[in-house]
């Protein structure tokens, strides 16, 4: 009866955090409720790894990071403050953002792939598209095919970060700068400066 019981209330409790927004969730984490946290990391998990799929591909690195931001939101949760336009999401993908930049930045000189990986299928899709007539956006055709992750990891960090945010996430400017804790003036010459570096790394097949 006892464990029917406790059973009972632990489904009761679920069910309540569950009804909770975001905002009262972290509140209750502030203050050890370990419940709470296991109903962020359930509404929030597949997210995460979306936004860390973005720059890491193997399924076993993206899943390290998720844990590693979601530890990291756990015990830093109580700097988070809800204010006009600035929600819990926005919050936790600033985190997730920032923790693939700084491994990005860890993993500079390590990078997962590399350019002698490429296919000679690759190389062939590569050259038609930089050779035909609609060549002037074969950067940003690049970074939507399956070559974005051997060929982004050639760029520098930051250059990685803007054209990811930019151009797979969609992100505008002023979000990028709100995410990042950038600049708007940063943002637009990081952006520039990117696309600069991708199109001469694209010459390297023409």
């Amino acid at each position: 009866m006892k464990q029917a019981v406790e059973k009972i209330a632990i489904t009761t409790l679920k069910s309540d955090a569950s009804k909770q927004t975001d905002e009262s969730l972290i509140a209750t984490l502030s203050s050890g409720n370990e419940e709470a946290f296991n109903e962020i990391f359930e509404r929030y998990r597949f997210w995460v790894a979306r936004i860390v799929g973005r720059f890491f591909r193997r399924p076993e690195r993206v899943e390290e990071i998720v844990q590693e931001v979601f530890t990291k939101l756990y015990f830093t949760s109580n700097y988070f403050s809800p204010q006009p336009g600035k929600t819990f999401a926005n919050w936790l993908s600033s985190i997730t953002i920032n923790f693939c930049y700084d491994e990005l930045r860890r993993l500079k000189r390590r990078p997962e792939q590399s350019i002698s990986d490429l296919t000679q299928e690759e190389v062939f899709w590569l050259k038609e598209k930089l050779t035909a007539k609609e060549s002037s956006s074969a950067e940003t055709q690049v970074i939507f095919s399956d070559l974005a992750t051997k060929l982004l990891s050639q760029l520098s960090p930051e250059d990685r970060l803007v054209l990811t945010l930019l151009d797979v996430e969609e992100l505008s400017v002023n979000e990028i700068a709100k995410v990042t804790g950038w600049s708007v003036s940063k943002v637009k010459i990081r952006a520039y400066r990117a696309r600069l570096s991708l199109r001469s790394l694209l010459k390297n097949f023409l």
